[in-house]
């Protein structure tokens, strides 16, 4: 995937629909260039039009965003239903870059719900912090889109201090399978998570997993001593980063392992999203791994 768009200008676009529209524009554009040919959500490919195909079967935003006339291949013509839950704790609050973790979760959220509706999919979106706190079912109508955006611009309530996603009152709500879409820092303990994880991949649905962390919080990049405050629980402690950074570093090293290894074991698909990655590029990764989970890519 060639050329991404830079972070910072992306955070200066204070309207989130806006700033989806600027991602997915830039991952046609990208497309165009790159060797694949195109994707769908439902991983319907495309090939170039020839004479004799049905102009009925042209499709014309793929003309429209490229100059590019190409047949759209349905594998059926049931669209898919996802829904984005997104992570509303107060951890998510913490950004050293351009944008905080909040920020950056729902500008993914955002562009994934652009990008769906665009092809016709159904969308919902769902918050949570110790439990669901919205819940907008998946659909697919004129202001639907609107309302998803006005959603995920909100800030998150107070009192949202600890990752505690209630997944069986989510499985309540999304009775028709399909994909579900999770975007959280987890900070939590493993036995939580563990078991968190476990819900989900009993769902029934197709999960995927966006984990996303701050680039601080990766490199441990702090350097003076200093009060320390747990962004969940309000706990200081005072720390000297030079002595605790090997430690840190290996916990979480050992966290996002297990992390990783409990979506193996539960049949999630999972991406390591720190906020620094171009969101375009992390669009394109979720569409390629689709696309090869569905028998690869054309090229």
């Amino acid at each position: 995937m060639p050329s991404h768009l830079d972070t910072a200008a992306l955070a200066r676009i204070r309207s989130l629909e806006l700033r989806a529209k600027v991602i997915v524009e830039g991952l046609w554009k990208g497309m165009h260039r790159s060797p694949y040919h195109g994707f769908s959500v439902e991983f319907s490919e495309y090939r170039a039009y020839v004479q004799g195909d049905d102009p009925r079967s042209i499709d014309w935003k793929v003309l429209a965003r490229s100059d590019r006339t190409f047949i759209k291949k349905f594998e059926d013509e049931t669209n898919l239903r996802c829904q984005l839950v997104v992570d509303h704790s107060r951890s998510m609050q913490f950004g050293s870059g351009p944008m905080t973790k909040a920020e950056y979760a729902a500008t993914l959220a955002a562009t994934m719900a652009l990008f769906l509706m665009q092809q016709g999919d159904a969308v919902g979106v769902t918050t949570f912090g110790q439990t669901l706190q919205e819940h907008i079912p998946a659909r697919n109508r004129p202001g639907h889109l609107r309302r998803l955006m006005l959603e995920l611009e909100k800030p998150a309530p107070p009192g949202a201090t600890s990752l505690d996603l209630s997944v069986k009152q989510l499985s309540d709500l999304v009775r028709k399978r399909g994909l579900i879409c999770l975007v959280s820092d987890l900070l939590a303990p493993v036995d939580k998570l563990e078991k968190q994880l476990g819900w989900l991949g009993a769902m029934g649905h197709d999960v995927v997993l966006f984990h996303v962390m701050d680039r601080a919080e990766i490199d441990f990049t702090f350097e003076k001593s200093a009060h320390f405050r747990d962004a969940e629980t309000g706990t200081e402690r005072f720390i000297d980063p030079a002595t605790a950074r090997d430690t840190y570093l290996n916990r979480l090293t050992v966290h996002r392992d297990f992390i990783r290894r409990a979506c193996e074991r539960q049949g999630i698909e999972y991406h390591w999203t720190p906020t620094d990655t171009p969101l375009e590029s992390v669009l394109f990764d979720f569409l390629s791994a689709r696309a090869r989970k569905k028998g690869g890519p054309r090229r």
